[in-house]
């Protein structure tokens, strides 16, 4: 077969493939088409909120006014990024919002994983159900009555922890735990895993009921005790899962979190507590520098994308579970 004649072939096995691949496509949207119903109203959802407003990402190239109109602004063109990264407290900000996401990250995927794994091995099923009933309360309380917790149980005079402390001489006289700022990462990374941590561990249960429990059967015929159970079937079996959630979650990297900062937040911490997302909304509306804060929204946004497909290739170069 002469060259022509073997690219006329590969060309027509491409279209071929090409036509039999669409005809898969159409057959499984009319075959899931209730799905497809149920999905429409998500997407609408979120081609106006988190689509259509990527056209205010303009305003970070301008000197934008509200009182001026679109056509009418003054072009700043990376003026404002220059502000950003020139400024030594943009600095002390990303160091605040990264230290609390790893804290956040960390503290998660481990206490998330260790309690997945207690309840997984409990065997009274009312104490296994009260357990996680308890555990899972506090992810529907908002954060105004979390922080109002945590403020309270961190007071000086009455607060339990402080009356805990003294009690087991730990402590000589009451702290002002949220008066020292570079106590403010802890508390917010113990108050976050308070909060979550039932929660979170929910879908690693259901991972652990997808592994075979043959396997776990075998082991222990072979006299394999409950932690190497744990070492050589649970833990590899929820991996994948695991490796999933840690790719999401670096992609958010630079979100550590508004509500629980800004209400924990006060002048003697601020240093340890302001982060990206106060940042914006300090600039963009207390100071109504509306360019600058674009712009820091901006920057927050391009680096989780670079975060999330840098991760999900380490993952895939590594031969893990990938998101994409």
């Amino acid at each position: 077969m002469n060259p022509v004649e073997a690219e006329k072939e590969y060309k027509a096995r491409n279209k071929y493939k090409a036509k039999r691949g669409l005809r898969y496509f159409f057959r499984k949207c009319k075959e899931q088409k209730e799905l497809l119903f149920m999905s429409v109203p998500f997407l609408i959802w979120l081609f106006i909120f988190k689509y259509i407003p990527l056209g205010g990402w303009v305003m970070a190239f301008q000197d934008f006014k509200p009182a001026k109109g679109f056509f009418e602004q003054e072009w700043a063109g990376l003026d404002n990024f220059r502000f950003l990264f020139g400024n030594e407290r943009f600095f002390e900000i990303m160091r605040n919002t990264l230290a609390m996401s790893i804290i956040n990250l960390v503290l998660g995927f481990v206490t998330a994983i260790a309690l997945a794994i207690l309840l997984n091995e409990l065997r009274n099923i009312a104490f296994k159900r009260i357990v996680q009933t308890i555990s899972y309360m506090p992810h529907f309380l908002s954060w105004v009555v979390v922080a109002g917790l945590v403020s309270t149980a961190l007071a000086m005079e009455d607060g339990i922890v402080n009356t805990i402390l003294l009690h087991l001489g730990i402590i000589d006289s009451p702290i002002m735990w949220l008066g020292v700022a570079h106590y403010f990462w802890g508390i917010i990374g113990a108050s976050d895993v308070w909060k979550s941590v039932g929660w979170n561990s929910i879908i690693y249960l259901a991972a652990m009921t997808m592994i075979n429990q043959e396997q776990y059967e075998a082991a222990e015929i072979d006299g394999a005790k409950r932690i190497q159970r744990i070492l050589y079937i649970t833990l590899p079996g929820i991996k994948p899962v695991f490796v999933i959630l840690l790719i999401m979650n670096i992609g958010y990297i630079l979100e550590s979190g508004f509500e629980a900062q800004y209400l924990l937040m006060n002048s003697m911490n601020m240093d340890y507590a302001e982060n990206l997302d106060i940042y914006v909304l300090r600039y963009g509306i207390s100071m109504a520098d509306f360019s600058l804060a674009t712009a820091a929204g901006m920057f927050k946004t391009i680096i989780s994308f670079i975060f999330l497909f840098g991760a999900n290739k380490i993952a895939e170069k590594l031969g893990e579970a990938r998101l994409f």
